[in-house]
């Protein structure tokens, strides 16, 4: 739960979702400690906010790679949201080696320093690309979902819980490709098209910013929250962000790792998941694994919630170009 005082650590505080991460949680009260492996960034994320905020962020050189500059980071960490990572699909399929490293055994270390700090709420930020994986980073994020789900089966006598959110592409982050045909376009370049058969679901940093304080707020542990968010192909985007200009564009083929659509929840998950408040929670498979306490809460809550009789997918179900331009217009990135 997100109150006034608490000791709020966000690793990865120096890109897109971590650095919005610090600035919603100082705006909430929290004390933010901001850990990040970027010396750079985090003297920036100082100047940013020392002046408004004063002792109130605090800030960690450091890897999640490094268990025990996580143990010393931990200590008296009320909740950890866990954004770092390697998030690059080419990028990882080049370098699987450090994916790992990154992705999963930081997962790791994260989930072990917090149990033993007796930190109370832990949250993974993921990816719809972890759902029926084709990539390496993909694959990095399903099996980081996974360790934060089994997390809780071994927990003991520890109150620390664990649970993952799953986001679409998130809109103006670091490398998105809005960044990309905004730049194309100011340069009259051609827009680089992936495929003109490619869809994405998309979310603004604000939901999902939104969606990780709904985590902390309501989970219970184990579960994978996952926003209902709008979908549609890369060159319905492009058109809506030339604002109707008339623009050209080359096809470039998918890269390694890439597939034509993605899901937000596999066919498997969908008899397990409840949508409450535009929000779907995937509840554990592994739940009768999980304490008696865990599992009278789930049954408390989601007993009689319906399920999904079917996957999410964003080749389904598509936003037109009105509607795209109306969601980037209402959440002011792209203007009059």
């Amino acid at each position: 739960m997100i109150n006034k005082g608490i000791r709020v650590l966000i690793t990865g505080a120096c890109g897109s979702i971590g650095s919005s991460m610090v600035e919603k949680m100082l705006s909430l009260g929290c004390i933010v400690c901001a850990f990040d492996q970027n010396e750079d960034g985090l003297f920036h994320l100082d100047q940013k906010y020392k002046h408004n905020y004063g002792d109130n962020i605090k800030l960690f050189l450091g890897s999640v790679r490094d268990k025990v500059r996580l143990d010393m980071a931990l200590e008296g960490v009320d909740v950890v949201f866990h954004c770092a990572a390697l998030k690059h699909v080419y990028l990882s399929e080049y370098n699987p080696f450090e994916a790992i490293q990154t992705n999963i055994n930081g997962v790791d270390n994260i989930i072990n320093a917090s149990l033993k700090a007796n930190v109370k709420q832990v949250i993974f930020t993921s990816s719809d690309k972890a759902v029926n994986p084709s990539s390496t980073m993909g694959a990095t994020k399903l099996l980081g979902e996974r360790l934060m789900t089994s997390a809780n089966h071994h927990s003991g006598d520890h109150s620390t819980r664990f649970s993952s959110v799953r986001f679409g592409n998130v809109l103006n982050t670091n490398g998105s490709v809005l960044h990309i045909f905004r730049k194309q376009l100011k340069e009259k370049k051609l827009l680089t098209i992936t495929s003109e058969h490619m869809t994405r679901f998309f979310i603004t940093m604000d939901q999902a910013i939104n969606l990780c304080i709904y985590a902390a707020d309501n989970m219970i542990g184990g579960e994978v929250f996952v926003m209902n968010m709008g979908s549609c192909t890369i060159v319905d985007l492009a058109k809506a962000i030339s604002k109707g200009e008339p623009f050209k564009y080359k096809v470039i083929g998918e890269k390694p790792g890439e597939k034509l659509y993605e899901e937000l929840v596999t066919e498997v998950e969908a008899p397990r998941t409840a949508l409450i408040s535009n929000v779907y929670t995937v509840i554990p498979e592994t739940l009768s694994m999980m304490g008696p306490s865990i599992v009278e809460a789930y049954a408390k809550i989601y007993q009689d919630v319906g399920r999904l009789t079917k996957s999410l997918r964003s080749d389904k179900e598509l936003m037109s170009e009105l509607e795209i331009y109306s969601y980037l217009k209402a959440n002011k990135i792209v203007g009059e």
